[in-house]
């Protein structure tokens, strides 16, 4: 017979357990804690649009119809005598008083050059240096005794003809360079065609010499066209009557669009506030903001 059933004690649990837990494994582990951390969401962060600067848009047509109408009532209030034409940059003329007849003074230089010109390129003689020293003195310095050389060669019938070429509804001339009468329309329809005015053999010619007129004679629309255009102009002035005019072709640096404009003033109290005239009318023809 056998002895005794003896009762086997447990096992003694291992130095350090706690008896009633014991350790789980790496898995048990990682589910234990991923149970007793709480799970937030990721958080979202919402951020401004970025600031968006204005971006300046050039207008396609210059100037613009605000800009000719801000010109039209600068010019209504100015002390004188004062009209404006402008061939925009589609070829459409507008303008303030622009059929009324002006002496023209100096700015019918440029159609002597062009008379001159003509003349030459029909009898396929070139600018000789005598030619050159004429032309350069009338146009460039607006000296008159070299215009009435010039004019002595091609005569009002030269002078009509450039002006039928051109457009010129209303030009009028009598024996003399200086009895030459116009409107600020017919002006910019001269300037706003110079190659057509001009003959091709000497059109480079007469742009140099009008895009190089001296300094002290740059005032008006060149110092408010800046370096945003180039500008070939001829201004012309009568002191004694406070005449201030000038006619211009300009062309943008840099972008396609070529616009002409011709600003002519009399009766003006005095030769300094005909300038301001003209730089305030093609400021506001100008302006593009």
């Amino acid at each position: 017979m056998g002895g005794p059933v003896r009762s086997v004690p447990p096992m003694p649990a291992p130095v350090g357990e706690n008896p009633r837990m014991a350790i789980p494994g790496i898995a048990g582990l990682v589910a234990a804690l991923a149970s007793a951390i709480p799970i937030f969401a990721p958080l979202e962060f919402s951020l401004p649009p970025p600031r968006e600067e204005p971006v300046h848009v050039r207008p396609a047509t210059v100037p613009t119809g605000e800009a000719i109408a801000d010109a039209a009532e600068y010019a209504a209030a100015r002390g004188g005598a004062v009209s404006f034409a402008v061939i925009d940059s589609r070829g459409r003329l507008k303008g303030h008083d622009a059929e009324r007849l002006y002496s023209a003074a100096s700015t019918v230089k440029a159609m002597v050059l062009a008379a001159e010109l003509r003349r030459l390129a029909a009898a396929g003689e070139p600018v000789d240096d005598s030619g050159d020293a004429l032309l350069g003195a009338m146009v460039r310095y607006s000296d008159n005794e070299a215009a009435d050389a010039v004019y002595a060669r091609v005569g009002d019938a030269g002078m009509t003809a450039v002006a039928e070429r051109a457009g010129m509804t209303n030009f009028q001339i009598a024996g003399h360079w200086g009895n030459a009468q116009v409107t600020a329309a017919d002006m910019a329809r001269l300037f706003g065609d110079l190659e057509g005015a001009f003959p091709r053999r000497h059109l480079g010619y007469a742009q140099n010499l009008l895009g190089s007129v001296i300094a002290s004679q740059s005032w008006g629309i060149p110092t408010v066209a800046g370096a945003d255009w180039g500008v070939r102009f001829k201004g012309g002035w009568l002191p004694d009557h406070a005449l201030v005019h000038q006619a211009a072709e300009l062309r943008e640096r840099g972008g396609p669009r070529e616009i002409a404009v011709a600003i002519l003033t009399d009766e003006q109290p005095s030769h300094g506030y005909g300038v301001e005239t003209l730089e305030g009318v093609a400021a506001r023809l100008l302006r593009e903001d």
